[in-house]
């Protein structure tokens, strides 16, 4: 998979590649691989971050406010904007408030 970005992100954007469903399924204590969309269908979708934005400036703006995710990040994030399609791979360009968490597993 891509994971260096054609696409330079620019304030708070970050941009995802979302997962492959390989990659996004769990694997139960017996090694059984459970898909996402038997596990809930109402999941967040997850991805992995491949660019972030240098950061939104402050109210003054006089410094910028850096990120809490950075490149490789395993992310959740809300996927309600369209697809960029780049090559052959697709991306999502979204701002750091549309992420809900970092996966630390």
């Amino acid at each position: 998979m891509a994971d260096k970005s054609p696409i330079t992100p620019l304030g708070d954007k970050v941009v995802i590649r979302p997962l492959t469903d390989d990659e996004s399924s769990t694997k139960s204590a017996s090694g059984i691989i459970i898909p996402d969309s038997v596990e809930s269908k109402d999941k967040s979708d997850q991805g992995v971050v491949v660019a972030v934005g240098p950061g939104a400036w402050n109210e003054d703006g006089e410094k910028r406010i850096p990120l809490d995710v950075a490149k490789g990040d395993r992310v959740l994030f809300s996927s309600w904007r369209e697809k960029v399609k780049v090559g052959e791979y697709e991306y999502f360009v979204i701002s750091q408030s549309d992420i809900h968490g970092i996966i630390n597993a």
